[in-house]
């Protein structure tokens, strides 16, 4: 049983980490008060360009190009410092977010500048650390599980899968974003970064292509809607359009667990 929010902020519980191998590839990050970008990003300018201007654009795609309605309690894995949390709190009918990471220096020190930083509604949030391989929550807890460029750094994609359905509820979704998917022409780091903006370093080495995602979904026993994301507007957006699973591939999956909620 998880304790109550505070009524302003968001609660850090504080847990044994995971033993055993981690769960993702992701670079730490400093563990000091101040909002320090992440490894796996460029300087401070990007990454703040990044929370503030790109990385909130994927709510409105989420529910108006996939028709992702969030609502109720969220669990949030690999959540780095929790920046989808601090979006989806403001949604009006979520009730609770609780994001989880292998790296609790991240959640516990990070994490609280990127909320205040996006004015996220903290008293839902609630960060521990977890291992998204065994998560600690009882069978049919969730709305929604989400992580955000998260599968393709796990150790191991289908226990991931699997425990992302045994936690949701008949009919909650895993809601997977930013997941870099083997494109048909590799391009050089530098030229993809430049063109793609929201794909960090750590993102560039996609491990499968669309079609095997949809087949772990399926094993899974997620029944996965995948989509190209395109975050551009105006001429931007035709000539990503083009080149998106050419050159590169970025990918949100919806896999919904089948039954009434």
């Amino acid at each position: 049983m998880l304790p109550s929010l505070s009524a302003a902020e968001s609660r850090y519980i504080e847990k044994r980490r995971p033993t055993g191998r981690p769960q993702a590839q992701r670079a730490p990050s400093a563990a000091e008060p101040g909002l320090t970008p992440p490894a796996e990003f460029g300087g401070n300018a990007e990454w703040l360009r990044l929370l503030s201007q790109d990385l909130p654009k994927f709510i409105p795609f989420l529910t108006r190009k996939c028709g992702v309605e969030f609502r109720g309690r969220i669990l949030e894995v690999s959540a780095g410092v929790a920046w989808f949390s601090a979006e989806l709190s403001k949604l009006p009918r979520v009730v609770e977010v609780i994001a989880t990471d292998y790296l609790a220096e991240t959640l516990k020190h990070q994490a609280p500048q990127v909320f205040k930083l996006l004015r996220a509604h903290e008293a839902k949030i609630t960060r521990m650390p977890a291992d998204l391989h065994r998560l600690d929550f009882p069978d049919n807890y969730f709305d929604f599980v989400v992580c955000s460029a998260g599968l393709h750094r796990a150790v191991n994609l289908p226990q991931l899968l699997r425990e992302a359905r045994r936690v949701l509820k008949p009919g909650g979704q895993f809601v997977s974003i930013r997941e870099p998917v083997c494109p048909l022409v590799r391009p050089s780091a530098s030229a993809r970064r430049k063109r793609t903006g929201l794909i960090s370093v750590h993102d560039q080495t996609p491990q499968h292509t669309a079609a095997e995602y949809r087949e772990f979904f399926r094993r899974a026993g997620l029944a996965v809607v995948a989509r190209r994301v395109n975050l551009a507007s105006g001429l931007k957006y035709y000539f990503d359009e083009a080149v998106n699973g050419l050159t590169h591939a970025r990918y949100a999956f919806i896999g919904s667990k089948r039954g009434r909620a």
